[in-house]
């Protein structure tokens, strides 16, 4: 297929979302259809099916990130991840990165220049909020590969900014940081075989940057969650799927999920998060 052939199919695809997902409605944002815009930015939203203009009830939502070179409205293309998380009563927000050198992604690491992401993520959930009959204290930000480095320098930072975190394929860059804020409520997933982002890390532009260890990063939320063993309480195995959790503090526990295959997103996933994330007893006290 050429690239014109590609971008007039993916732009039908993009017109035909509201159909094709049978538990969601795309939303407009005043007369952008599909975009709603704010002074740092832009986003996309998904809501449960019927609850697009209704505010009489509170919902729940999940803003996630896109990965690098991604956008909002391509993660929105995710039928599995969308439709899993509108089943569940959850809003689906999905934010737009700026481009950095020609493609869109976030400005995470420490040093870069760029847009202040935390504070624009913490304006797109406000303005959904409002926008949308949200409930602002049970948005769970997300998100995936480069997204999902977002999500945890954001929740290292700013803990309180959202109810929970939920990275998929992503962790820290060296040098990570050397303390994190919290508790935080973390559900980190990682494919077994993930080539892009490896569970041990990787060099990146020549060697100029280095993705983090991702059970590096652990032992640093583990240290933020203030735990003392660093075991896990908890291990579990569920087919070919891993996983193990620390609950150490009121408020805050950790669950790292290891999945069969690559840099992707499981279909499941949106099961398995919001499974975790409505557990009664988050903390152990």
């Amino acid at each position: 297929m050429s690239m014109g052939g590609w971008n007039h199919w993916k732009a039908g695809l993009l017109l035909a979302l509201p159909m094709s997902i049978a538990n969601a409605a795309w939303a407009e944002c005043d007369s952008h259809s599909g975009t709603c815009e704010i002074a740092t930015g832009s986003y996309h939203i998904v809501l449960p099916q019927g609850d697009e203009h209704s505010t009489e009830a509170e919902l729940p939502a999940v803003v996630f990130l896109h990965g690098h070179g991604g956008s909002g409205a391509g993660s929105l293309l995710n039928q599995s991840l969308v439709e899993g998380l509108t089943a569940w009563g959850y809003a689906v927000i999905a934010p737009d990165a700026l481009p950095r050198r020609g493609t869109r992604s976030w400005t995470f690491f420490p040093g870069w220049e760029g847009r202040d992401e935390i504070t624009f993520l913490q304006d797109v959930a406000a303005d959904a909020a409002e926008r949308f009959g949200l409930k602002r204290e049970e948005m769970v930000l997300a998100g995936f590969s480069a997204g999902a480095f977002m999500v945890n320098y954001l929740a290292c930072a700013e803990p309180d900014s959202f109810a929970a975190y939920a990275p998929i394929a992503g962790g820290f860059w060296r040098p990570q940081p050397e303390h994190c804020a919290g508790p935080v409520r973390l559900f980190q997933s990682h494919g077994w075989q993930d080539g892009v982002v490896p569970l041990e890390g990787r060099y990146l532009g020549g060697g100029r940057f280095q993705q983090g260890d991702i059970f590096a990063g652990l032992e640093l939320w583990r240290e933020a969650n203030g735990c003392i063993e660093q075991a896990p309480e908890k291990r579990e195995i569920k087919g070919e799927t891993l996983r193990r959790s620390w609950n150490c503090t009121e408020g805050g526990d950790i669950a790292f999920v290891l999945y069969p295959g690559g840099h992707q997103i499981p279909a499941e996933w949106s099961d398995w998060m919001v499974d975790w994330f409505e557990a009664a007893d988050p903390g152990a006290g």
